[in-house]
């Protein structure tokens, strides 16, 4: 794409274009130098319209009715008037060949709707990179004038972290589960949840699904209670995604928990932090390209790393005149 064509494309994105907003995914997906300095003054143009979703993270793992949550409470929100955009944070897509979003007929209904948007995840393995290009297609799908965001990780520990970095809410999704399965579950993850939503409380399920809630909204209480959150929250919650029941009292209290962080100021501050993070990891990503697309600088690398391994050099040392090198 040629640079005079970015004004037309940030003008048809923020007049809601939907293929406008693919091709421009797809330029922020791209790898190449040009490609990336395009996408940043598009990121850049489009930053003026000031334009905010509300940012929701989800995770769970395998099995627990990601994809049939998903279309049923998109499905409801669009019901509501509201634009929904459906975007993926996936690191082992490489690995297994496709996206956990890759399918869109496992969402068919969410896909045919007018007021909804869904975008698989980049085959890409580095997760930073799978990070950052979902971070901007965040800002895209805001720029169009989606009203809600929903990100979606496979589950795999650091990816979860990731999306907590760019969501203004992170829900985990879980199955009706004993006190083996509770245990299980790390408490990391746990602090990092706003809500944990309990899928499957229908039918014979139903009795355990009540029970897991009790579980998990005893264990977060015993969790240090945070300044960012109102009363009674993180809390658990019993939903049924193929049912539909539970899925509106899970977005009432989202919305409430947006609302009460909007008015105490927690909404923007955690927005500014993470954009604090997100330009340092992009100077620090930034800097690791350096080391691997200069000959120069990557024989030398090989050359200190040689040494260290040998016993012939410190690490520090090394990694000093490395830095020296650099100007770092």
């Amino acid at each position: 794409m040629t640079a005079h064509l970015l004004p037309d494309m940030a003008q048809k994105i923020l007049a809601g274009d939907r293929r406008a907003l693919a091709r421009a995914i797809t330029l922020v997906e791209s790898g190449r130098a040009d490609h990336r300095a395009q996408a940043a003054e598009l990121l850049h143009e489009l930053a003026r319209s000031g334009r905010q979703a509300l940012r929701i993270g989800l995770s769970g793992t395998p099995g627990v009715g990601k994809s049939t949550f998903i279309e049923s409470f998109g499905m409801q929100l669009t019901a509501q008037g509201l634009k929904v955009a459906v975007l993926a944070v996936d690191p082992s897509s490489a690995r297994s060949g496709g996206s956990i979003l890759g399918d869109k007929t496992r969402m068919e209904r969410l896909s045919r709707d007018p007021n909804a948007f869904i975008r698989p995840s980049p085959s890409q393995a580095h997760l930073g990179g799978v990070a950052r290009r979902t971070r901007e297609a965040v800002s895209l799908c805001e720029a169009a004038g989606f009203d809600v965001i929903l990100i979606e990780t496979v589950g795999v520990g650091q990816s979860e972290t990731l999306v907590a970095e760019m969501t203004d809410l992170f829900i985990l999704l879980m199955a009706p589960a004993g006190g083996d399965e509770l245990q299980g579950v790390k408490r990391g993850i746990m602090e990092m949840a706003d809500m944990i939503l309990v899928n499957k409380a229908d039918g014979d399920l139903k009795p355990a699904a009540m029970r897991t809630v009790s579980d998990y909204a005893g264990a977060l209480r015993l969790l240090r209670k945070r300044p960012q959150d109102p009363e009674g929250f993180p809390k658990a919650l019993p939903v049924s995604a193929l049912e539909e029941n539970g899925l509106q009292k899970a977005w009432e209290d989202m919305t409430t928990l947006a609302a009460w962080r909007r008015e105490n100021g927690h909404f923007e501050a955690r927005r500014a932090a993470q954009a604090r993070h997100w330009f340092e990891t992009e100077v620090r990503e930034g800097l690791l390209a350096r080391l691997s697309s200069d000959p120069a600088i990557r024989a030398r690398m090989t050359e200190l790393g040689d040494a260290v391994a040998a016993g012939n050099a410190a690490p520090a040392a090394a990694a000093q005149e490395m830095l020296a090198r650099l100007g770092a």
